[in-house]
């Protein structure tokens, strides 16, 4: 399924604006922001964030403007914990509109844009199978073990062609705990030739992804895609980003370097947010960062606008 050739040639502008930049500005926590603003009950729901797509969908849209008007460049559509078999199960909704759905979530990212006046690149969210789990198994892989790379391809499928049926300029393939599920995601992209993708890893101490593989492999294992513009890391605790972004560099990457980590802190369910590791705020580390070779650079869960904003003028200054 190719996107319409206007759209297309549209999308093709502003990732190659994209491509020519020395640093790309990306959003944040787009459901804790959800929260922020008023969406108080969604942390324990089975659908997370992607709930609203059918409940508050101007929530959603707010919730993007509020990023846009921070400085974010590239906005992650709200599909992260989004699948028609979640829609169908907890929304009671058939398999059709479950897919209107999904591509909902990037036609109100567009519109976000339009009201804003920003002409921000919409990158259709795709999470790991473990987030509709919803069994906390997005943050190990350990489902990985008992499917397999074609198993996948074949759940993954619906919810890539819905964002791209629907317009999405790139997408953002986000928090993959697990090396497996990442190449197979790569690998259904060839299906679709015209998309393109950025691939983020989440990743803990000692330079590793969550279930396990060498950062620095899993970076390898998908970035020769011609289709992939970059890879990182998102959703990983501030602390862990200065070694993963050292254990990559003698790749001499010619792509995008993400880092899209969360605030430190941790998700436990029954318990809320509870602190992490202190450390300073992100723009504070961002020099850092940059300086060991990220140029992709924004946040994950409890990365407010106001720290993307922070983020914008270090970068500026940079």
């Amino acid at each position: 399924m190719r996107m319409a050739s206007d759209t297309k040639t549209e999308s093709n502008r502003k990732l190659q604006h994209l491509l020519c930049q020395q640093y790309v500005l990306l959003d944040g926590g787009s459901a804790t922001e959800m929260v922020r603003i008023g969406c108080k009950n969604i942390d324990d729901d089975p659908l997370w964030s992607a709930r609203l797509l059918k409940t508050n969908p101007e929530a959603v849209k707010q919730v993007h403007k509020n990023f846009l008007l921070a400085g974010s460049e590239v906005l992650d559509t709200a599909s992260y914990q989004a699948s028609v078999q979640g829609f169908i199960d907890h929304l009671g909704v058939d398999q059709d509109t479950a897919l209107s759905l999904i591509g909902q979530s990037v036609v109100l990212a567009r519109e976000a844009c339009t009201e804003t006046g920003c002409d921000a690149v919409v990158a259709g969210c795709v999470g790991p199978y473990g987030a509709v789990l919803h069994d906390g198994s997005e943050y190990t892989g350990a489902y990985v073990e008992k499917i397999t790379r074609e198993e996948l391809k074949t759940w993954h499928r619906p919810r890539v062609e819905a964002l791209l049926s629907h317009g999405s300029d790139m997408l953002a393939v986000d928090t993959i705990p697990v090396q497996k599920e990442a190449e197979a995601i790569v690998e259904l992209l060839s299906d679709y030739p015209d998309a393109r993708a950025m691939v983020c890893f989440s990743c803990k101490a000692g330079g590793v992804t969550c279930h396990g593989e060498r950062f620095s492999e899993a970076v390898r294992s998908v970035v020769q895609s011609d289709q992939v513009l970059a890879v990182g890391l998102n959703c990983t605790a501030p602390e862990h980003v200065s070694d993963l972004l050292e254990s990559v560099q003698h790749l001499q990457l010619q792509k995008g370097v993400v880092i899209k980590p969360n605030s430190g802190e941790q998700w436990v369910p029954d318990k809320g947010w509870l602190p992490g590791t202190a450390c300073d705020s992100l723009d504070k580390q961002l020099k850092s960062w940059v300086n060991r070779g990220a140029t992709w650079i924004g946040g994950c869960c409890r990365v407010y606008p106001d720290d993307i904003a922070r983020m914008k003028i270090e970068l500026d200054r940079l």
